[in-house]
């Protein structure tokens, strides 16, 4: 199979993934997990999307894909999928390039994340059900977005070094403890449900915080990159032979005899 081009942002027009959408990729995920429970949910991929996004080196989908949904994902056999992502992918990095100052701007960045327990509390009483786990035991919210994205980044390691200049390797620094503040779980007082607002509160303040922080914390890292640009490779010079050394030829003579008499 052709390996696919890296994405490229969408033409002008095209519309961006609705709830529909959004519940087609995850549907293809449940097919794919019935063969291979390692298969994530949306979520988890909307993390990953977005830190592949972000990274410093542009990262191909042959390169990602089998990193994500294992060496058996066959992306010509799930064609709608790959649109669908491609669409999302061309969404995120356009609102991550737009020149936003606030939540409120319908340009932001909004990653597409769960409340799942709000969701549990908002069911009746009666249709739990008395297999419904604990709620400490589901994702916080905004959990599994933010794992996904550190899934990411630590199977790219080497492309989210830290720079050498001071200010710039804060800046990563502190951006990434953002996300990485979203992948622990939300133990402070909930007051607010993200899965219904009239509904029973699922989500502490600190957690809407850290969430929000985690939003502008992909914007710098974004900027970072792109204003760095990929990493230049060092070229390291083989180190020269002594002058009485055996000429590395292969003639025989001393190297100052030989090709030292060169340089």
């Amino acid at each position: 199979m052709t390996p696919e081009t890296p994405v490229t942002p969408a033409a002008p027009g095209t519309a961006p993934l609705g709830p529909d959408d959004f519940d087609a990729q995850d549907a293809v995920l449940d097919a794919l997990r019935e063969h291979d429970d390692e298969i994530p949910q949306w979520e988890f991929c909307e993390g990953f999307l977005a830190a592949l996004v972000c990274c410093r080196r542009a990262i191909g989908p042959d390169e990602y894909w089998p990193v994500l949904l294992g060496d058996g994902f066959k992306p010509m056999q799930h064609m709608e999928f790959v649109l669908r992502w491609r669409r999302r992918w061309a969404e995120v990095q356009t609102a991550l390039d737009a020149p936003v100052e606030t939540m409120d701007d319908e340009r932001t960045f909004h990653p597409e994340v769960l409340d799942t327990r709000g969701a549990i509390l908002a069911l009746p009483p009666e249709q739990r059900g008395d297999d419904t786990p604990p709620l400490d035991t589901l994702p916080a919210f905004a959990q599994v977005w933010a794992l996904g994205f550190m899934y990411a980044v630590e199977n790219w390691p080497d492309e989210w070094q830290p720079p050498r200049d001071a200010d710039a390797a804060r800046m990563l620094d502190e951006s990434l403890s953002c996300i990485v503040a979203l992948t622990e779980d939300d133990t402070a007082p909930p007051v607010l449900s993200m899965y219904d607002e009239n509904g029973p509160p699922s989500v502490s303040q600190q957690r809407v915080d850290d969430f929000g922080a985690a939003i502008w914390a992909v914007y710098d890292l974004r900027q970072l990159w792109k204003s760095l640009g990929p990493r230049v490779e060092q070229i390291r010079k083989a180190p020269e032979p002594g002058r009485n050394d055996p000429c590395p030829c292969g003639s025989g003579k001393k190297y100052k005899q030989c090709h030292g008499q060169l340089t």
